[in-house]
């Protein structure tokens, strides 16, 4: 695969825990491929997906966020907002959007649950990596095929 470079969008709620995701990404992805992006909270990855796919720059970008319920809002209500968003910003532009969103029932901000979200945003971050590499290698299998 030539040389590629990838978007990763985190928002800053949480980031301790969300900037994990970036850790494990940064496993599979040279970390000189990636440009990272921050954005207030989940709400506002969709549309700096979008802007992101849009440039050209970006072969995937990768969005991170972890959607709390904190009491004030509906997080599945937010969660279902933003996986629709990014897949939407994808669509449109063509570009692989991947989420790294986690929406757990019953977080408490404790010392046993960031650790166990921590070590999950890793785990996420190295999945969306794969996927991210899957979907080009397969979108330029499609390439040779339609080339023949």
């Amino acid at each position: 695969m030539t040389h590629t470079r990838f978007a990763f969008v985190q928002a800053q709620w949480h980031k301790d825990i969300v900037r994990r995701a970036y850790e494990g990404f940064a496993q599979d992805i040279p970390a000189e491929q990636i440009d990272i992006f921050e954005v207030p909270g989940a709400f506002e990855m969709p549309l700096m997906a979008r802007d992101l796919a849009a440039s050209g720059r970006y072969a995937a970008v990768i969005c991170a966020a972890f959607v709390v319920d904190g009491g004030i809002y509906r997080h599945d209500f937010v969660a279902q907002a933003v996986v629709d968003g990014l897949m939407r910003a994808g669509l449109d532009t063509g570009v692989p959007v991947l989420s790294v969103s986690l929406t757990p029932h019953h977080y408490q901000e404790t010392a046993h649950h960031d650790a166990i979200y921590r070590a999950h945003f890793v785990t996420k971050g190295r999945e969306a990596a794969q996927a991210a590499l899957g979907i080009l290698k397969a979108r330029e299998a499609l390439e040779v095929t339609k080339a023949a």
